[in-house]
């Protein structure tokens, strides 16, 4: 008995081995010299790119698309300042397929995810930024055409890559050390309203506010705590100064009218509600 049930596990074995996988035609893509069958999909997958960076180029169109093609920094889109139009419709610049990894992020950090240009879609806007007026600056406002272009396009990424609201950030969000752009007149409340990017509910705000006056002082740590909580990169060992770009990145985003860094009420209460909506990094 038992030699036979060893024969029938040996002849399974060998029908086993010499069976060839089945090919199904109707998913079978012919590229040249090979087919490749498309008719399985892993389970174990999801898409490259998670993260949607805007930018300004701090230039005009001339030198910002000199600098993008260039061998140090490069960007997946560039949208002019007034984008020319061809057939009626606005043209904007792409100078890196979706496909491959742009350098337009550099050192950066955003929920819990570092190198995040490996795993981001960069635009860049045509504009010149800011001129510093006394310890200031003076930023420059986008023009409409601009960003009604910018809403489209970015529409269209986020859908492809299914991007959270709360992962289309500024590049200040992911290097707050390093950068502001695309600066506090940049605006993020309107594409927000059309489904572009994350935006907190007002009456979530004037909950978390609790009547405090919007510019009341509050305790810079537990703000930080709820920065790094949203995805700001926070780190025990920061600097004042360090601190007060990290909470200026976030006003500039959040809260436009007033980002000199400090740690008031209405930031913490912002950033309270934002968690409330999107949860934690």
């Amino acid at each position: 008995m038992q030699w036979r049930i060893s024969l029938i596990i040996f002849v399974a074995l060998l029908v086993g081995c010499s069976s060839k996988p089945e090919v199904v035609e109707k998913t079978v893509v012919d590229k040249g010299d090979f087919k490749v069958d498309t008719s399985h999909t892993a389970r174990n997958a999801y898409p490259r790119v998670k993260v949607l960076v805007i930018h300004y180029t701090a230039d005009d169109f001339a030198g910002s698309l000199t600098t993008l093609t260039e061998q140090n920094v490069s960007s997946h889109y560039l949208i002019p300042d007034t984008p020319p139009v061809s057939g009626g419709k606005p043209v904007i610049w792409q100078l890196v397929p979706e496909s491959e990894l742009a350098w337009h992020a550099g050192v950066s950090f955003w929920r819990g995810a570092t190198r995040i240009n490996d795993t981001s879609i960069g635009i860049e806007l045509e504009n010149k930024g800011f001129t510093r007026q006394g310890r200031g600056k003076q930023f420059y406002p986008f023009n409409a055409p601009q960003i009604s272009v910018l809403e489209k396009l970015a529409k269209v990424i986020i859908a492809r890559y299914q991007i959270q609201p709360q992962n289309v950030v500024a590049h200040a969000d992911i290097a707050p050390q390093r950068k502001v752009d695309p600066g506090p007149l940049f605006p993020w409340q309107q594409l927000a309203q059309q489904g572009v990017g994350a935006w907190p509910d007002a009456n979530r705000v004037a909950f978390y506010l609790n009547g405090r006056g919007p510019y009341q002082p509050v305790d810079r740590r537990g703000l930080l705590d709820l920065l790094s909580r949203y995805g700001y990169q926070v780190t025990p060992d920061m600097a004042w100064e360090q601190q007060k770009r990290v909470i200026q990145a976030f006003q500039m985003h959040f809260r436009p009218t007033k980002y000199s860094g400090d740690a008031d009420a209405q930031t913490e209460a912002i950033a309270e509600a934002l968690l409330e909506k999107y949860g934690q990094g």
